[in-house]
């Protein structure tokens, strides 16, 4: 047993002596990391979510010299992979990739198996990524403006389709929805490309999608986008407004992703962690990937980050109470 001066380690706790950390313990957060880190995902390859991670996960390889593994556990709405994260070993080794909808989830969700501000840690916000409120050529509007006017004016005559219940997507239009007093009617998907897909055969009239999946669809046009959900315009689409200076001043969504681990991981190694994936994310080749699907690489403290989920909670729960959204 370690011993100070003939008083045990434990001993000396109790007296409220102060002593160093055992060796061992402050070794390996020095030398972290020593082996793999699994990076679990909760959504399937390719998307992307997905694809920030393995972008991550690639340039934080190429600097530690250790393995990162993209674990993809998918299910939930991204639960399981959370509750993995926050069930693993303390020791930093596994992290996970969360969204902007894992906030919505934990608001609206009580029987979640985990408490995402109090089970697990923040470490960084990885990214931002904007989304764009788009309509069939069906709809005679050209603007924010007339959107709003023209619903008022068709009570019960426009639907949107977006991917589920209680999604990001869900929220974003809700939240206009709310802001405005324009009366749309939600019809779920299983997922964004069944949702896009209603879009274009005329079952649905409007849709809330990400700049990559409408794309090839604003060039023919058969979907017209009317505004972005970002808080300032993007130089991807600089002749789109945002939601706000279109007409709802305050409108903001951003479907970030970020990175947490366990909450009773040390602030040593979340501190290691935050460093190597800021810096990861100011990597060109990083930026490059992530611009691919109009995402843009951001970094943040792990405080930073905390205080962003605790405060998106709780505003996805006030929507929920004051809209008097029913999430069946």
């Amino acid at each position: 047993m370690l011993t100070i001066r003939g008083t045990s380690f434990v001993a000396a706790i109790a007296m409220g002596v102060a002593v160093a950390a055992p060796p061992s313990l402050a070794q390996a957060q020095q030398n972290f990391p020593t082996k793999p880190i699994r990076f679990i995902v909760g959504l399937a390859p390719g998307g992307a979510q997905d694809t920030t991670a393995r972008a991550i996960a690639q340039k934080l390889s190429e600097t530690w010299g250790r393995q990162i593994i993209v674990d993809n556990r998918t299910g939930a709405a991204g639960a399981i992979a959370v509750e993995l994260t926050a069930k693993a070993a303390p020791d930093g080794y596994t992290i996970c990739l969360i969204g902007a909808g894992a906030t919505v989830n934990a608001a609206v969700n009580p029987k979640l198996p985990y408490d995402l501000t109090q089970d697990l840690a923040a470490v960084s916000q990885a990214s931002s990524l904007f989304y764009v409120l788009v309509h069939s050529p069906s709809v005679p509007v050209k603007s924010i403006k007339e959107l709003i006017a023209y619903a008022k004016a068709n009570p019960g005559k426009l639907n949107y389709g977006v991917p589920g219940t209680g999604s990001l997507l869900h929220f974003a239009v809700e939240t206009f929805s709310h802001m405005t007093g324009a009366k749309l009617a939600h019809v779920p998907y299983k997922g964004g490309t069944a949702a896009i897909a209603a879009l274009l055969a005329g079952e649905v009239q409007l849709g809330m999608v990400s700049l990559i999946a409408l794309r090839p669809h604003m060039q023919s046009g058969r979907l017209r986008p009317l505004a972005i959900t970002a808080k300032q315009r993007s130089p991807s689409v600089p002749e789109l407004p945002t939601i706000a200076e279109a007409g709802v001043p305050g409108y903001e969504v951003d479907g970030w992703y970020g990175v947490v681990t366990g909450a009773k991981v040390s602030p040593a190694i979340i501190r290691k962690l935050n460093a190597g994936i800021t810096e990861a994310l100011k990597s060109p080749d990083v930026v490059q990937r992530l611009a691919a699907d109009g995402s843009t690489p951001v970094g943040s403290s792990p405080e930073e980050f905390g205080a962003k989920i605790k405060s998106e909670i709780g505003r996805w729960g006030r929507l929920v109470n004051e809209a008097g959204l029913v999430l069946d």
